[in-house]
């Protein structure tokens, strides 16, 4: 192909993998998902929730099922790019168009659909909220450290909150209070020394 021959590269993470990606697009084709261009590439929607997306990398191809962590994978074809960062993305990678089995893929992205219509999702880590009555009876007692709490973005106050609740015995939490206060009211963020 001519590399100024008007042809329009519709999204761009293709690498060399044009062909394969447009025969995956013609099998998603089939199913009721909508195919939209986020993040550069397509992504496949259904009912406005992303279900699927496609592209092209240096060494393989793939499709990420982005709530794959529900999908059963009976023929264990997901693998999960980033173990720990990624909770519910799962990736099925494939070298060639030979690898894709139509009949495979198409049951996997209806078990997608059908997780989605049932909303099985990972909420996005909205943490369960960790309620610490001791650190309540402190800032009571204190509204100065009330007020300097209430400053904290709620994902710093999680972590004050989760540092003082996984201690088991009651003395240890209040160490870990004493500890925290003065840090409280100066504004530092329990792990701000790491960040």
């Amino acid at each position: 192909m001519e590399p100024n021959s008007d042809k329009k590269h519709v999204w761009d993470k293709v690498n060399q993998w044009e062909e394969e990606l447009l025969f995956l697009k013609s099998i998603i084709d089939k199913t009721e998902l909508v195919e939209t261009i986020k993040w550069g590439g397509p992504i496949y929607v259904y009912n406005k929730k992303n279900v699927i997306g496609i592209g092209g990398f240096k060494n393989y191809f793939a499709i990420w099922f982005l709530n794959g962590v529900f999908l059963k994978d009976e023929k264990k074809r997901l693998i999960n790019a980033q173990e720990d960062k990624t909770k519910s993305m799962r990736q099925w990678r494939f070298t060639s168009k030979d690898e894709i089995n139509e009949k495979e893929v198409l049951e996997y992205i209806h078990e997608a659909i059908e997780n989605e219509k049932q909303g099985k999702v990972i909420k996005p880590s909205k943490k369960e909220a960790i309620v610490s009555e001791l650190l309540d009876q402190e800032m009571t007692k204190n509204p100065a450290l009330k007020e300097a709490f209430a400053k904290f973005s709620p994902y710093k106050q999680y972590e004050f909150l989760e540092y003082i609740e996984t201690a088991k015995q009651e003395k240890t939490k209040l160490a870990r209070i004493e500890k925290v206060i003065p840090m409280i009211l100066n504004n530092v963020g329990l792990n701000d020394k790491y960040r």
